[in-house]
C-alpha cells in the first residue's frame, strides 16, 4: 500500500504541474493562429556485404519513408509534431515527436510532451544518413514523454528535463514496449521511468565557432517481473567546432544499467527496440566517436552544395567477455533546392544493423566477426 500510494502522489502531483503550465501558456494571448505544414518523401538504394542474394541482383531499390510534420501556434501556446510512415518490415507508422510549447522570451522555452531528450551533441552527433553509433543505443536523437526546460544566450545554453517514461504505445499493467518506435528505448521486461536530464554548454570563439558541454542522465528502470525499480546513468562530455565550411564533432560517454531482474537473469545485458524489433545492448559501456565534414559550394545545374564527411564510433563494453563494436560512415550529401540525396559507404564490427547476427552484436557480440559493409543511398524530398 505504501509504494502504491507513493506512486500515485508522484502521479498526481506531475499531472497538476503539467495543468499548471499549460494554464500559465493560455495566459499571452496570440491574435491569430499559425499553422505550417510540411514532410518528407525518401527512397533507398542498398547493397549489402552480408547479403549473398541482394549482390547477385545488383542491390534492391524501394521505398524508405514519408512523413508529415506540422508547425502551429495559437494564444502563445506552440506546436510541434512529426508523424513517419516506414514500411510495415521496419514498424509502419510512428510517432517521432510531438510537444507543446511556449517562448517567456527569446531566450527561455519550455516543451511539453513527446521531446528531444538533451543528451550529447544535438540535433545530430552525425552528419550521414545512419546516425552515428550513439543512435542504436539511444543516445542520439532520443525522443521521450516528458517536460524539458531550455535557455539559449549568447555564452551559455542549458536544458533541463524531466521524462515519465519512453514513448508509451501500450497501456497494459505489465505490458511490454512496443518495439514499433522511432527511439531507441530500454524494452523487453524493464521500462524507463522518470528520468532527469542536464545538458550544459559554454560557446565561444568567433572564427570558430565552438561549443563545448556535459550532459547528465539519471533514471529509473522498473522490472515487470520483480516490480522493484532498478535505475540507469550516463555522463556525456562533447565538444564541436565549425570554421567556415569545416565541421567537426567529438564525444565520449560512459553509461550504467542496473536493473532488478528476476531471480537467474543476467544484469550484463538489457533488451532495446526501435524500428519494429528488439535486440540486445550491454549493460554498461564507453562510448567514444568522432565525426568531421567540410562543405563544397558548386554551381551544377540544381546542385548547389557537396557536404563530405566521415562519422566514426567505438563501444567499449565494460563486461570482460563482451567484444567491442565499431561503426564507420564514409560519404556524401548532395543538396540540389528541396532535394536532398546521401551516397554512404557504411562499415560496422559487431554492428547489428551493419551484418551482424542482429540479436546480440552490441552486447557479448562476436570475435570472430568480420567487417561487413554496405553501399547506400538515400534520396529525400524535403517540402
Amino acid at each position: 500500500m505504501i509504494k502504491i500510494s507513493t506512486h500515485l502522489q508522484f502521479s498526481r502531483t506531475f499531472t497538476l504541474s503539467i495543468l499548471a503550465i499549460l494554464f500559465l501558456f493560455s495566459t499571452k494571448a496570440q491574435d491569430k493562429p499559425e499553422l505550417k505544414i510540411g514532410g518528407a518523401l525518401r527512397f533507398n538504394y542498398n547493397l549489402s556485404s552480408w547479403k549473398d542474394g541482394q549482390i547477385k541482383r545488383g542491390g534492391d531499390f524501394g521505398y524508405d519513408m514519408f512523413r508529415i510534420n506540422a508547425k502551429g501556434a495559437y494564444k502563445g501556446i506552440k506546436l510541434n509534431a512529426e508523424y513517419r510512415l516506414y514500411s510495415e518490415g521496419f514498424g509502419g507508422g510512428m510517432l517521432k515527436q510531438g510537444w507543446l510549447g511556449y517562448n517567456f522570451n527569446e531566450k527561455d522555452q519550455v516543451q511539453v510532451g513527446l521531446t528531444q531528450v538533451p543528451f550529447g551533441i544535438q540535433q545530430y552527433n552525425s552528419h550521414n544518413w545512419f546516425f552515428n553509433l550513439t543512435y542504436y543505443v539511444g543516445m542520439e536523437d532520443d525522443h521521450d514523454m516528458g517536460i524539458k526546460y531550455m535557455h539559449t544566450a549568447d555564452r551559455f545554453e542549458y536544458q533541463l528535463a524531466f521524462f515519465k517514461n519512453a514513448e508509451e504505445l501500450r497501456f497494459g499493467n505489465n505490458t511490454e514496449i512496443s518495439p514499433n518506435r522511432y527511439s531507441y528505448d530500454v524494452a523487453g521486461r524493464n521500462k524507463e521511468i522518470n528520468q532527469f536530464n542536464g545538458k550544459f554548454i559554454y560557446k565561444f570563439g568567433e572564427r570558430a565557432a565552438s561549443r563545448l558541454g556535459v550532459s547528465l542522465q539519471y533514471g529509473g528502470l522498473y522490472n515487470l517481473d520483480t516490480e522493484e525499480v532498478g535505475n540507469h546513468s550516463a555522463v556525456a562530455v562533447h565538444y564541436e567546432v565549425t570554421k567556415g565550411k569545416w565541421n567537426v564533432k567529438a564525444q565520449f560517454i560512459t553509461a550504467a544499467h542496473n536493473p532488478e531482474n528476476a531471480d537467474g537473469e543476467t544484469r550484463d545485458v538489457l533488451s532495446m527496440a526501435a524500428y519494429g524489433f528488439p535486440y540486445q545492448v550491454a549493460a554498461d559501456f564507453n562510448m567514444y566517436t568522432f565525426a568531421v565534414s567540410r562543405n563544397v559550394p558548386v554551381t551544377w545545374g540544381p546542385v548547389s552544395n557537396l557536404q563530405f564527411y566521415n562519422d566514426f564510433a567505438y563501444m567499449e563494453k565494460s563486461a570482460t567477455d563482451f567484444t567491442d563494436s565499431y561503426m564507420n560512415v564514409t560519404g556524401v550529401l548532395v543538396s540540389a533546392g528541396n532535394l536532398y540525396t546521401y551516397f554512404d559507404y557504411a562499415a560496422g564490427y559487431n554492428h547489428s544493423w551493419l551484418g551482424g547476427n542482429f540479436v546480440d552484436d552490441f552486447a557479448k557480440g562476436n570475435p570472430d566477426a568480420e567487417w561487413e559493409a554496405r553501399f547506400n543511398i538515400n534520396i529525400g524530398y524535403y517540402f
